[in-house]
C-alpha cells in the first residue's frame, strides 16, 4: 500500500514537474518570440531612422548649398546695386548735361547764323576768286540752318569747316578756269591766285592778261611783259612745273 501510494505520487512529481517545464517551455518561447518581435520591429525602426538620417543629412547638405547660394547671391545683389546706383548718378549727370546742350544749343544756334553773315561779308569784300563755289557754300549753310534732321553739332562743324576752306585760300597757289570780260568781250580765262595776294587772268591765247586792283575792286589790264611770269606761275599752280620765284604785279595795302 505505501509502495503503491510512493509510486503514484512519484507519477504525480513527475507529472507535476513535467507541467511545470512545458509551462516554463510555453513561457519561453513567448519571451523568446516577443524577444523575436521586439528585434525585429528594433530593426525595422533602426532602417526607419537610418532613412530619417539619411534624409535630414541630405536636407542639411541642401541648406548648407542654400545657405552658399544666398551668400554669392547677397554679394552679387549688392554689386548690382553699386552699379544700379552709379547708373543713377550718371544718369543724373546726363540729364544735367543735357540741360545745359540745350541751353547751349539755344545759344549757339544766333551764333552760327552770325558766323554765315560774317562769312558772306568777307566773301562779297574779299578778292573776287572763285565767287560761284564760294557763294555757293554760304548758300548751302544757310539752307542747312533750317533743317530740323541735321544736329547741331553737324551744322556747327560745317560752319567751322567752311570757315577752314577760306582760311586755306589764303595760303595755296590755285589755276582754274573762268570766263572774264576784255576790252568789252567775254573770253574764255585761267585765273591765277596767289593766296589772296594777287588775282590774275590770262587769255587761253595768252594776248591778254590782267590783275584784280585791291584799291579801286577792279580789273586792271597788264602789259605783255608779264605774260611770260603769268604762263609760268599757271603752270606751276597745276603742278607741271617745280615752284620757283615769280616776277607778277603784287598790289600794296594800307
Amino acid at each position: 500500500m505505501n509502495r503503491v501510494t510512493s509510486l503514484v505520487a512519484l507519477v504525480l512529481a513527475g507529472s507535476l514537474s513535467f507541467s511545470v517545464l512545458a509551462q516554463e517551455d510555453q513561457a519561453v518561447e513567448k519571451v523568446v518570440s516577443e524577444a523575436r518581435k521586439i528585434n525585429e520591429s528594433a530593426a525595422q525602426s533602426q532602417v526607419k531612422i537610418d532613412n530619417i538620417a539619411d534624409q535630414i543629412d541630405g536636407k542639411l547638405q541642401q541648406f548648407k548649398a542654400l545657405n552658399k547660394e544666398i551668400e554669392g547671391l547677397n554679394v552679387y545683389n549688392s554689386q548690382l546695386q553699386k552699379q544700379i546706383d552709379n547708373q543713377v548718378e550718371e544718369m543724373s549727370a546726363l540729364n544735367a548735361a543735357i540741360d545745359e546742350v540745350s541751353v547751349i544749343e539755344r545759344q549757339i544756334t544766333p551764333l552760327m547764323i552770325n558766323m554765315i553773315d560774317g562769312l558772306e561779308q568777307f566773301v562779297q569784300l574779299d578778292v573776287p576768286f572763285l565767287p560761284e563755289e564760294r557763294n555757293a557754300r554760304i548758300t548751302d549753310l544757310r539752307s542747312m540752318m533750317d533743317r530740323a534732321d541735321v544736329a547741331p553739332s553737324e551744322k556747327f562743324r560745317r560752319v567751322m569747316e567752311a570757315f577752314q576752306v577760306e582760311m586755306d585760300y589764303g595760303r595755296t597757289l590755285e589755276a582754274y578756269p573762268g570766263t572774264q570780260v576784255v576790252d568789252g568781250v567775254e573770253r574764255e580765262v585761267e585765273f591765277l591766285r596767289l593766296g589772296r595776294t594777287a588775282l590774275i587772268y590770262q587769255t587761253r591765247d595768252a594776248s591778254s592778261q590782267g590783275v584784280w586792283n585791291k584799291q579801286t575792286r577792279q580789273w586792271e589790264a597788264l602789259d605783255s611783259s608779264y605774260r611770260t611770269q603769268i604762263t609760268k606761275g599757271l603752270r606751276m599752280a597745276k603742278k607741271q612745273l617745280a615752284p620757283d620765284l615769280l616776277m607778277l604785279p603784287v598790289a600794296i595795302t594800307d
